[in-house]
This record gives structure tokens, sequence and C-alpha cells, in this order.
């Protein structure tokens, strides 16, 4: 159980740092005969900082409770 408490945190803390991940897919614009002619487009994912505290706030519960159990 420690080693999923210290794993949430960790995801918490990426989380609270990083609030944005960007991805790229490829899209068609046309189609001319054998010709494809694609173009990137961008996406962003956004969230709040207050997700990676919460998720940090339940890791250290883990850890509190798997160290209340010995």
């Amino acid at each position: 159980m420690k080693k999923v408490g210290y794993f949430l945190i960790l995801i918490g803390l990426l989380l609270t740092i990083f609030t944005t991940v960007t991805f790229f897919s490829r899209e068609r614009v046309a189609k001319i005969g054998d010709v494809n002619i694609t173009a990137n487009k961008r996406h962003h994912l956004k969230w709040s900082p207050l997700t990676g505290i919460a998720v940090m706030g339940i890791g250290g519960v883990v850890l509190w409770m798997s160290a209340k159990k010995k």
C-alpha cells in the first residue's frame, strides 16, 4: 500500500506542476485523386491544479492508513 501512496503523491505533484498537455492529430484537409493533403491539428488537455492537490491528499491518506495498520 505504501507504493500506491507514493505513486499517487508523485502523480498529484506532476498534475499540479503540469496543468496542460498538448498533443497533435492528423486531419485530412483535401483529397484530389491520389494526392492527400493533411494538416496537424493541435489539441490541449487542461485541468485545474486543485486536481493534483486532491490526488496528493488521497495519496497521503493511503500512506497514513497503511502506517496505521502496523
